[in-house]
């Protein structure tokens, strides 16, 4: 995947990560110190402001903390994605990150603390964090609900 479509004025961690992203990976960063997670990406440990950290792989399963569903376009762009969910998701490493939530079938509607599963997909040629209910509370075989 082409990193052409990603902005110039990014800072070199945003750029880090969206490209880690057109790869098709999900990197967050860890504390060296304080061991916490985070994302969006930033210079120092939101917890204990060290510079020290390292990149982490995100195993690509968590936990739904919230969500919410768009019946009203707050961007002429999103009219045609109507109605869409928008999630709080918690990753099993530990960071929280917003992302669209994909694949609720019909009137079924998610539940906090439901699993989650990653995906990384492509829209209009930059490829983007989606997530989806897990079929079934097991890390092992999980598929997503209303994946084909």
């Amino acid at each position: 995947m082409s990193t052409d479509l990603l902005p110039d004025d990014l800072e070199p961690l945003e750029r880090a990560h969206w490209e880690a992203l057109q790869e098709g990976r999900l990197e967050f960063q860890r504390c060296a110190c304080c061991h916490h997670a985070w994302l969006p990406p930033r210079p120092e440990c939101p917890s204990c402001l060290t510079s020290q950290w390292g990149w982490e792989l995100a195993g690509g399963f968590g936990e739904l903390i919230s969500w919410v569903v768009y019946h009203h376009a707050p961007q002429p762009v999103l009219r045609a994605r109507l109605p869409y969910a928008v999630a709080l998701v918690e990753l099993d490493e530990g960071p929280r990150m917003i992302a669209s939530l994909q694949g609720v079938p019909g009137d079924a509607l998610p539940w906090c603390g439901a699993r989650v599963v990653l995906s990384v997909v492509d829209v209009e040629g930059l490829r983007l964090a989606r997530f989806g209910l897990v079929a079934a509370d097991s890390r092992q075989g999980a598929s997503r609900v209303g994946a084909s």
